[in-house]
């Protein structure tokens, strides 16, 4: 417009001093001064007439086409006007047009595939912004956190988060990978990324569950290496009780008897140890009946009771007020409720409280105990194959716990709180949700 704008000043002069021209050639009423004034009119008119067209209108087409640009209509494209030069950049800015609909098109596909692709992705991603709040963040991503719709860990931080798994991604420094094992038994691979947008690295999270893999891996190898040595121990215990027996029904002296019992003792002992062991390989499958959670935690209670008060430690309840019915295999989980008390109880040691609670939404049971608690170093090794915090203890009872709870569809947690309390949390996956991919997170 003001290129134009400058065109119809310069027409307007030029009109004026032609004017000026053929108003004094008619007051001078020369003749030939007039055919030079209109001659010299038509001369103008002409030029001006191919200075338009030449260089006006083209340099009109070109700002036309930046209008475009700026408008980002890469849809349009310029008409040519007749004039080489002019029609040569109305080629080349249609050609870089068409090329630039292009490209933004192929993008605009690869994005949409990348957008389903993290959509749909089993694993977990999420993605950070400069300020290290969370910008975006998959369905994989917000069941990790336990958390079902994505608005709720958008523009929050990973700390904010308040989640065992999301403390650990903190951890993990920038280009690396980590596998960690959180106190609820699962394990996940965990990789912090960054790429690069409009020049400034933006930071990210991919989250692998690696739980089943490493439970599936891990009882392989342990039932292979406890069947290998419970036969080799049975067979030969079996045989030196064997003989043991016959030397003790000799006439030999009281000493020798009792070196003898002794070592008889030692030998069923240690086939009872390794039996123990070999109980944790042949836990039944479940047979399950609906019961009341509520009845057999009572049950439980009055079982561990007399234990418990003889070192001076209380057992609370705190009861859902209706029948909490969950389909269960009553026998195991009872041992599995034992097990967790007698635990508490352990930790606490002397004078303390084992808090029992229940709940309907989701159903669930919760043990906590006011013990010494466990610190993050212990939380990354509980339920793994033989490890226990007891100086001689095999790691047979959490072993045991994790696969009943396992076997029942349960999803579980034993961590130490800020409030100083040592909470045991289980929950019931309901049939449709039976999996660990649909799990619930505590």
């Amino acid at each position: 417009m003001r290129l134009r704008g400058f065109f119809g000043i310069f027409i307007l002069l030029v009109t004026a001093v032609l004017a000026v021209l053929l108003y004094n050639a008619f007051r001078a009423a020369s003749f030939y001064l007039f055919l030079a004034a209109e001659t010299l009119s038509g001369i103008a008119a002409a030029y001006l007439i191919v200075f338009y067209h030449r260089i006006i209108k083209p340099l009109q087409i070109i700002g036309d086409g930046m209008e475009l640009l700026k408008e980002q209509d890469f849809g349009s494209r310029l008409r040519r006007v007749g004039q080489p030069e002019a029609d040569r950049v109305v080629d080349i800015f249609n050609r870089m047009m068409e090329q630039l609909k292009n490209e933004r098109l192929h993008i605009r596909e690869q994005n949409q595939f990348m957008d389903l692709l993290i959509h749909a992705s089993p694993l977990g991603v999420v993605i950070l912004n400069f300020d290290e709040r969370i910008v975006s963040a998959n369905p994989a991503a917000c069941k990790l956190f336990d958390l079902d719709l994505p608005e709720k860990i958008i523009g929050k931080s990973l700390k904010e988060l308040d989640r065992p798994l999301a403390s650990e991604l903190i951890q993990i420094e920038r280009n690396s990978s980590q596998v960690l094992r959180l106190s609820d038994a699962n394990v996940y691979k965990c990789t912090h990324l960054s790429f690069i947008d409009k020049g400034f690295p933006h930071p990210f999270y991919l989250i692998e569950t690696l739980t089943e893999e490493v439970f599936k891996a891990e009882k392989k190898a342990y039932e292979k290496v406890i069947r290998m040595i419970a036969h080799e121990v049975n067979n030969t215990t079996a045989g030196i009780a064997s003989i043991l027996d016959t030397l003790q029904s000799m006439e030999n002296s009281k000493e020798l008897n009792s070196i003898l019992q002794i070592a008889t003792e030692r030998c069923y002992s240690m086939s009872r140890f390794i039996s123990g062991f070999a109980e944790v390989v042949r836990i039944p499958e479940p047979q399950f009946r609906e019961q009341d959670l509520n009845a057999l935690v009572a049950s439980c209670k009055h079982f561990m009771e007399m234990i418990c008060r003889n070192h001076d430690i209380q057992i609370q309840m705190e009861l859902s007020e209706k029948p909490l019915i969950v389909s269960i295999d009553s026998l195991l989980f009872e041992q599995v409720l034992v097990n967790i008390i007698k635990n508490s109880a352990e930790a606490i040691g002397q004078s303390g409280c084992v808090y029992i609670r229940t709940a309907h939404l989701p159903p669930s049971i919760e043990i906590a105990d006011t013990g010494k608690g466990i610190d993050k170093e212990t939380e990354s090794k509980l339920f793994t194959p033989f490890f226990s915090t007891k100086p001689h203890g095999q790691g047979l009872g959490l072993m045991f716990i994790r696969e009943v709870l396992l076997k029942h569809f349960c999803t579980f947690s034993l961590r130490t709180y800020p409030d100083g309390l040592t909470r045991f949390k289980i929950i019931f996956l309901s049939h449709g949700a039976r999996g660990r991919s649909e799990k619930y997170l505590v």
